[in-house]
């Protein structure tokens, strides 16, 4: 009587399906190419902001392309280096192409720069597309680093995929190599070297301990949350909303 039957194997039930299934974590987490690249021009955007604010009237053209190359791909060239790989400019034309017309637009219509550093809803808009691409370098060097590095003391590598995912979060600082670490000698670490670190941190130990057991995605989910704490830090940050400062007399 029981030989023609079947068992169903119920599939699991995702209570927290919800953080992925919809428009917001699909934007976030750049599953559409057209989505990537438009984070990828408002990343390398932002960081050219920063490029032709610190660079001097009279630097040539030639020193502003190249320190914005480095600060855009930074730690995509460092941690490639550590892991015997390509570096990301190397292997993805999608980031020289971000990066030169990012450059065509600070070099030939700086206006544009001015508008967005006046504007905070601009400026915040611009600060989730360049989050959204930083915590996805975090992500995936961090995941790369811990396939890549065998474990020794414990069952997996543990300080290796950190300071990896921490250099992609924030290598351009560091670049040139000729700036040393002045970069942290005044003010210490600046707001994107401590998030990334933090980042790899939670990010990596979550993936490989009993944090992750029972999870359904949750690579996925751990990427969603990294975001999302980028952008949250990153417009504190960048709009200048943290707890003002008093002198003591």
């Amino acid at each position: 009587m029981g030989r023609g039957r079947k068992e169903v194997v119920a599939e699991p039930v995702d209570p927290t399906a919800w953080m992925l299934n919809n428009d917001v974590a699909e934007f976030i987490l750049l599953h559409q190419k057209e989505v990537l690249y438009m984070c990828m021009l408002g990343y390398t955007f932002l960081h050219g902001m920063k490029i032709f604010k610190a660079a001097p009237k009279t630097a040539p053209v030639s020193y502003k392309l190249v320190s914005m190359i480095l600060a855009c791909t930074g730690g995509g060239i460092l941690v490639p280096i550590f892991l015997n790989g390509i570096p990301v400019p190397l292997a993805n034309d999608a980031y020289p192409i971000a990066i030169l017309t990012s450059f065509a637009i600070h070099h030939y219509f700086p206006i544009i720069g001015e508008v967005v550093d006046l504007s905070p809803w601009v400026k915040a808009c611009i600060i989730v597309f360049y989050e959204c691409v930083r915590a996805k370098v975090v992500l995936t060097f961090t995941i790369a680093a811990n396939s890549s590095i065998a474990s020794s003391l414990f069952s997996f590598p543990l300080f290796g995929p950190i300071m990896c995912g921490t250099v992609a979060g924030c290598g351009g600082a560091f670049l040139p190599l000729n700036k040393g670490l002045d970069p942290i000698s005044t003010t210490g670490m600046q707001p994107p070297m401590m998030t990334a670190c933090m980042g790899a941190t939670m990010l990596h130990l979550f993936l490989n301990t009993s944090m992750s057991e029972g999870i359904i995605d949750a690579k996925e989910k751990a990427h969603l949350h990294l975001a999302l704490f980028f952008i949250a830090t990153g417009i504190v940050s960048g709009l200048n909303l943290g707890a003002i400062k008093v002198k003591k007399e």
